[in-house]
């Protein structure tokens, strides 16, 4: 990876793509810390303690800290990336958007879009709630009239748009994966904070120092293990061999060869984590919003509900929440993976191009065969899924050991530190053609 980098730096023009790369995501650092006119950003940070390590701590992880400060980048690219999900979603169940899709680039740029205007829609609803749902709170300072609010709903609509431009920006002019890329950036500015709150409570404040460099032994192995488990889920692949029969084309004979077909093991990526964590905070969020403490059955649910409150000795009824947690992951990653691979199409276009799985005859049971298989690889890649994702829960409940950075926020950053140091080296491999050519 560093030799890579090193190589990048040689090459004028990639080094100019790192370089505005690295511009981009100075002005994000820079726009997190500008507050939204007319908030009043004491209230909300003392408001936000009592929430940590709960709903809006995970969403405040996504967005760098600028949601606890309130600042103009506060919805961050959350709305993009809901967007995306939801078009993705609808790509599948609409049968214009699908055509769109497969109409080539012209087709991916009208859904590109329909994405953008639909964040637009998204960040437009999310900056309202924000603004009506803690404005009578004390978000607002001091009389509150109309034009309060509507300076709250712009300022964080437009932060969120703008923040999508510099990822599209990225994507074009940068290193690529330009909206990965910014969340990325937002997710590790918080680490150092995390790191340092570690330190804290459990080395320089064990009660013996023997006690505080074991500590520091768990906490190094922990995180480790966590990101070799998240590489092997986003390496492992299992490859379907195929075969491609000979054909006689005039005086040649073409065909012949040997091929396979990847399956990823983790196939749905991080997707059914989001979704899983989207839809129990979804009431916890909204109640919230409203003002509602939650009393009762309802408050026992709620309770449940929030992450925060999971793998606690003193609460063990609350735990039930991380069971179904699990349940969702694994309903999620089947889910997304039957809308995004299909096994009938993918038989169909080997049979078409004349192709067989040794052993297995074209048709109807090579369709059944890939199903099976992928079955299989669905469950291991949602059970390394669910082992990243309850770990940090985990500590959270029986240690108290609270950050704002989980499984998911791992399996994130490496799966795009990888694909971001793939991308460079295409760019260089580009780059030598082209001095090969020109030669």
């Amino acid at each position: 990876m560093l030799e890579t980098l090193k190589n990048a730096f040689k090459v004028k023009e990639v080094r100019n793509r790192l370089l505005f790369t690295l511009a981009m995501l100075v002005v994000i650092r820079f726009g997190c810390q500008l507050p939204v006119p007319g908030v009043n950003r004491e209230f909300f940070a003392q408001w936000f303690e009592q929430q940590t390590g709960g709903t809006f701590g995970f969403f405040d992880a996504f967005t760098g800290g600028s949601f606890l400060r309130m600042s103009v980048l506060a919805l961050n690219i959350t709305p993009y990336i809901t967007s995306s999900i939801i078009m993705q979603l609808l790509t599948i169940a609409i049968p214009k958007l699908e055509e769109m899709q497969r109409d080539g680039e012209d087709g991916r740029k009208k859904i590109a879009a329909i994405t953008r205007y639909v964040t637009v829609g998204l960040a437009l609803i999310e900056s309202s709630a924000v603004a009506i749902g803690f404005g009578n709170q004390g978000l607002l300072e001091g009389d509150i009239v109309v034009l309060d609010y509507v300076v709250v709903i712009v300022a964080l609509t437009a932060g969120s748009a703008f923040l999508m431009w510099i990822g599209e920006r990225i994507t074009e002019n940068g290193v690529g994966n330009g909206i990965s890329i910014v969340l990325v950036i937002n997710i590790i500015s918080r680490i150092p904070e995390d790191f340092a709150n570690l330190y804290d409570q459990f080395v320089k404040g064990a009660e013996t120092i023997a006690l505080g460099v074991v500590a520091a032994v768990v906490i190094v192995a922990v995180v480790v293990g966590m990101i070799i488990i998240v590489v092997i889920l986003n390496d492992g692949v299992r490859k379907i061999p195929v075969q491609y029969a000979k054909k006689i084309q005039g005086r040649r004979t073409v065909g012949g060869q040997n091929s396979t077909i990847p399956l990823k093991i983790n196939t749905a990526g991080v997707i059914p984590i989001i979704f899983a964590s989207s839809l129990m905070e979804f009431p916890i969020v909204i109640c919230q919003l409203l003002g509602y403490s939650g009393t009762g059955v309802w408050g026992e649910i709620l309770k449940g509900l929030n992450s925060n409150n999971w793998c606690k000795p003193s609460m063990p009824q609350y735990s039930i929440g991380l069971l179904v947690y699990v349940i969702l992951v694994v309903f999620f990653a089947y889910f997304y993976t039957s809308i995004t691979f299909n096994p009938l199409e993918v038989s169909n276009n080997i049979k078409k191009q004349g192709g067989f799985i040794p052993g297995i005859r074209p048709g109807k049971p090579t369709t059944e065969y890939l199903s099976k298989i992928l079955t299989y690889i669905i469950f291991i890649g949602a059970c390394g899924l669910i082992i990243v994702a309850i770990i940090p829960y985990i500590f959270n409940g029986v240690f108290g050991a609270n950050v704002s950075f989980g499984g998911t926020s791992l399996i994130i950053i490496v799966s795009v530190v990888l694909e971001t140091v793939k991308q460079i080296e295409s760019l260089l491999l580009v780059r030598n053609y082209k001095g090969f050519l020109n030669d």
